[in-house]
């Protein structure tokens, strides 16, 4: 279903590129959904402007000067859970991977077409703010793990556990569905309405939520790795 304009107007978009040509139509595109758009050059411009004034989401190319996209992403996850989608080369698979690895919620290849950017952009913004694929709202509880679909929080032994927005539907989604075993391709679709894409993006995230809510990362006890199939959640509290 199309958005209107009203929805987006006085979101801010940090876009980073040191190409001044993809910045402009980036830029273009966004300003024409509503969005409040700033376009820097460097790494080190992104972060001091990032860090002064957070975005509600950041566009950043890969290969910057200065400091790349990478450490742009990391240093930033640091202090908050900005949304961030990269613009990585086309073709670039490792860097893909990497770049989900350091917290990065989307990624699309150069050379894009502007208007899927931006339909990426609207997706990740309504999942940052609550409005998942998952629907709806409720707390689901695993033990010490409490998972607040309305706020959009996580919770591992009363402390916040800070997750991307990908990493809290994927998280969602299985909790939802406890002991049934998902392909990955599965996921993309049912998780994040890909009809398309990389299976190695659920991989990525798996990894990462495993660090974030596993006992012991290594271990996996209630992300669990199903052979031949995919991953299920297995409760440790035992529920159902």
């Amino acid at each position: 279903m199309a958005r209107s304009y009203r929805e987006w107007v006085n979101t801010r978009i940090l876009v980073v590129d040191d190409d001044p040509t993809v910045s402009e139509v980036v830029a273009r595109y966004l300003e024409r959904d509503g969005h409040e758009v700033e376009c820097v050059g460097d790494g080190v411009e992104a972060l001091r402007r990032a860090l002064a004034h957070p975005p509600d989401l950041m566009v950043l190319d890969l290969m910057l000067p200065k400091i790349d996209g990478l450490q742009v992403c990391r240093k930033l996850r640091e202090r908050w859970p900005v949304p961030v989608i990269m613009l990585t080369a086309l073709g670039e698979e490792i860097d893909r991977v990497v770049g989900l690895e350091t917290g990065a919620d989307d990624y699309v290849t150069k050379p894009f077409s502007p208007r899927e950017l931006a339909l990426r952009v609207q997706s990740v913004l309504r999942r940052a703010r609550g409005a998942s694929v998952t629907g709806g709202t409720g707390v689901l509880r695993d033990g010490d793990l409490v998972v607040d679909v309305g706020a959009h929080e996580v919770r591992l032994r009363g402390d916040e556990v800070l997750l991307t927005a990908r990493e809290f539907d994927l998280l969602a989604y299985l909790m939802r569905n406890p002991r049934q075993a998902f392909s990955r391709s599965a996921l993309l679709n049912q998780v994040w309405g890909w009809s398309f894409g990389d299976s190695s993006t659920v991989t990525v995230h798996v990894r990462r939520l495993r660090e974030k809510v596993e006992p012991d990362p290594t271990e996996p006890r209630r992300i669990v790795t199903v052979w031949g199939v995919g991953y299920r959640y297995e409760p440790l509290d035992g529920g159902s």
